[in-house]
């Protein structure tokens, strides 16, 4: 025939033997073939070696006729037999019809060629590696072949080149990993299997420094610990351990900066064994690179934040979660606010960003939001170098700012994490306060609004917080404006302070600017305080079930006697009267019962500094607008003489059933042991005939209750004074003493009181009409 001429130097009988469908008849063809480059190769006749590969590859492996493409195989494995070592001058023609056959529809096909590349390695061994790319192309997709004897020869295959590339130390490794990084993404499970198997092999091999590019490699890891086979996902977790090993033994060599947003995309996975490694592998990153991942910082709180509130269910990760953070805020130093953010991004080199490496990672599989992305992404200017030595890296507080103020603003998070995002507030106004304070006018609004949650612990690490930006002293600024409007957030609470009036003199103008015992308050506490009170009379059932907590709370973190200033201050020109009254009487409750404002009550007590005296004056003009509170306070200051004017005033008051309630509790609090002293001051009956006359004054004004009883029984204890007569008798008064050096003009506050009452009776007749107008409206 013709066309048997056409392929010489194979031999008619050969060639129809290669033909055949029966597979004795082709390995009989198949010796023969060997034997025939065997002579050539004993000639030296890479010509003819050259043919023959080339007929066995186009005529026979490449054919159309299924039996010939298996004649094609073996007789491709024949030649690679018969060349022996020097196979590798010819692996390209052997190889490429080989793996071309690896796409045949025909399963007996895909391993009659899975069968001859293996003789093909075999023979070639290191010759191969030039060629380990598309050999490894080819072995991924056996990897996850439906057919188990082709699976099965695949992984024969798989077996030699691993021992090869074992023994080798010619493995080009730069140019595997871009195939690597595109395989590693396939869902095939056995795909998979066949990844991991092969990483954790070149993981085993001292001469290849897989963790250089780990980075590229990292993102697809995660995805695969989330296969749904529990023998995959021990193998990745294998894996991931023992890279994680080798970054702790060799962390100069490490790129964190590339693999931190890695981290942060994966530490928000919905599958919790790929969140919690993550998480551990976040920890470790934390610990081992330090400030070098500062720059990070947002991304890593948006991931781990939300976990401080997982149950039981979570709590290794809740764990895990809580070192990362604790870990991350131990990186903010005092420096940090000193750096200057332009100069220090000047000094870091330029190398090349980490995005490339992430956008595929970004696009395949991470189960996340586009906006939680982007908030991860928000620290990313510059790639750092690869290593943890110490370096000067810039903290981005804006980005991390953002997030915590993002986290207070949802109503979702869990208890936890809103005390850890107060904890990092307040972290962050003590170590880099005057750069926080360019967003205090923007935290503002929504730290006020937390004074609202339903835990303790919450408002109480608000408090915290608040009290540092009322008394930092970064926060002192010209006049009463914000040290910085550019990231002022419009909200319902402004950070105004109004006009003041004069309704104050000029010393108690300077009593409240700033206390002579205490450090002076910065221009934010007078903002708080208004917008405190702002809040309360908003929010009534706040004041009604925390108020004395928020401020008990606050006169230990800051001066109580600030703080009673200056609320005294504000509500003096408080247009609601009705707060104002309900305000007074709580500031009035606890000012007496608190004991976190003992030392206030004695400063008052006596009145024997011009400060306690100027404090006494600017709380009595506010407490006016509540008349059993103004006699309370001129009780505890000892002012029993004007306690007994303002009773006397009492005759002119509507008395109403609030009113007597409110008399009915004073009586209660002179027997408590605040009082103490004012009932022993009973004695001195000639001393103290005012405060007998007041108390007398209460009893009138009570109807015949268990208060009455109460205050008649203890009035009945007084002595006769006939009988308290003593030696020291005829020295003088000291109550009287104390009053007339006291420099306190006791009539014009009476007319203050006087004043004031008369506005809330105003006020009553108002209310009252509009709700007759209402009624009568209703009737109609």
């Amino acid at each position: 025939m013709n066309a048997e001429r056409d392929l010489a130097p194979l031999a008619p009988s050969v060639v129809r033997a290669l033909n055949d469908k029966l597979y004795e008849k082709r390995k009989v063809a198949a010796l023969e073939i060997e034997k025939l480059v065997r002579e050539f190769v004993a000639q030296n006749n890479t010509s003819q070696i050259k043919h023959v590969i080339q007929i066995l590859s186009q005529e026979f492996a490449l054919s159309q006729h299924p039996h010939s493409r298996k004649g094609g195989l073996i007789g491709l494995a024949a030649c690679s037999i018969a060349l022996g070592k020097d196979s590798g001058l010819y692996l390209k023609e052997l190889i490429e019809p080989v793996l071309t056959c690896f796409n045949d529809a025909d399963s007996r096909l895909r391993y009659y060629a899975c069968e001859a590349l293996y003789n093909i390695v075999k023979v070639a061994r290191g010759s191969v590696l030039p060629h380990f790319n598309v050999l490894f192309d080819g072995l991924s997709k056996l990897a996850a072949d439906p057919d188990p004897n082709v699976k099965s020869g695949s992984e024969l295959l798989d077996r030699l080149l691993k021992d090869i590339v074992t023994e080798s130390n010619q493995f080009d490794l730069v140019g595997f990993i871009p195939l690597l990084r595109e395989r590693i993404y396939s869902n095939n499970q056995y795909a998979r299997q066949f990844i991991i198997s092969w990483i954790l092999v070149l993981e085993s091999v001292p001469d290849i420094n897989l963790l250089d590019y780990l980075p590229e490699i990292l993102d697809g890891l995660f995805q695969i610990l989330g296969d749904n086979s529990k023998e995959i996902r021990k193998m990745c977790e294998v894996a991931l351990g023992e890279f994680l090993k080798e970054i702790k033994k060799n962390p100069s060599s490490v790129k964190f900066a590339e693999m931190a947003n890695i981290l942060v995309i994966h530490c928000q996975a919905a599958d919790d064994l790929i969140q919690l490694t993550a998480m551990c592998w976040m920890r470790e990153f934390i610990q081992l690179a330090g400030r070098v991942m500062l720059p990070y910082s947002s991304g890593i709180l948006t991931a781990v934040l939300p976990c401080l509130s997982y149950d039981d269910r979570k709590k290794n990760i809740k764990e895990v979660a809580n070192v990362c953070n604790q870990s991350l805020m131990k990186l903010v130093i005092p420096e940090d606010d000193e750096m200057d953010e332009a100069k220090q991004s000047m000094t870091l080199p330029a190398e090349p960003t980490s995005e490339e490496s992430l956008s595929k990672p970004e696009a395949a599989s991470s189960g996340e939001s586009p906006r939680e992305l982007d908030i991860t992404m928000l620290n990313q200017p510059f790639s750092f170098p690869c290593s943890c030595e110490r370096i000067q890296v810039t903290l981005n507080l804006d980005g991390i700012v953002q997030v915590l103020d993002c986290h207070l603003h949802d109503t979702s998070i869990g208890m936890m994490t809103r005390i850890a995002v107060l904890k990092w507030l307040y972290h962050l106004y003590i170590k880099t306060p005057r750069k926080m304070f360019r967003h205090t006018d923007s935290l503002f609004p929504i730290l006020l609004r937390t004074l609202s949650d339903e835990s303790d612990e919450v408002i109480l690490k608000d408090l915290e917080v608040l009290a540092e930006i009322a008394s930092s002293p970064a926060g002192q600024t010209e006049g009463h404006g914000p040290s910085d409007g550019s990231d002022v957030r419009p909200g319902p609470v402004e950070l105004h302070v109004p006009a003041r009036t004069g309704q104050l003199s000029a010393s108690s103008m300077k009593g409240l600017e700033c206390s002579p015992s205490t450090p002076t308050m910065n221009s934010y506490f007078y903002k708080f305080m208004i917008n405190l009170l702002k809040r309360f009379s908003s929010e009534r059932k706040l004041l009604e079930t925390r108020g004395a907590f928020i401020i008990r709370q606050l006169c230990l973190l800051l001066n109580a006697e600030n703080i009673f200033h200056s609320m005294a201050d504000i509500l003096l020109r408080e247009e609601d009267l009705k707060f104002a009254s309900t305000m007074v009487h709580t500031l009035n409750t606890i000012l007496l019962t608190s004991s976190e404002l003992f030392q206030l009550r004695n400063q008052l007590k006596d009145l024997k500094t011009p400060e306690s005296r100027n404090l006494f004056c600017c709380l009595y003009r506010s407490w006016c607008h509540n008349p059993v509170t103004t006699v309370s306070l001129c009780f505890l200051t000892q002012n029993y003489k004007h306690a007994y004017d303002l009773i006397q005033k009492f005759g002119d008051l509507e008395v109403t059933v609030d009113f007597l309630t409110e008399v009915d509790k004073l009586v209660q609090l002179i027997e408590c042991p605040i009082f103490t002293y004012l009932r022993l001051q009973l004695l001195d009956v000639k001393n103290n005939p005012y405060l007998i006359k007041a108390l007398y004054g209460l009893l009138m004004l009570l109807p015949q209750s268990s208060a009455f009883q109460l205050l008649s029984h203890r009035l009945q204890c007084v002595p006769n004074p006939e009988l308290m007569q003593t030696a020291d008798s005829t020295k003088p008064s000291t109550s009287f003493k104390r009053a007339s050096t006291s420099h306190i003009d006791y009539t014009e506050l009476l007319q203050h009181f006087e004043k004031v009452q008369n506005k809330h009776l105003e006020a009553r007749h108002q209310r009252a009409g509009r709700a007759e107008q209402l009624d009568r409206r209703v009737v109609l």
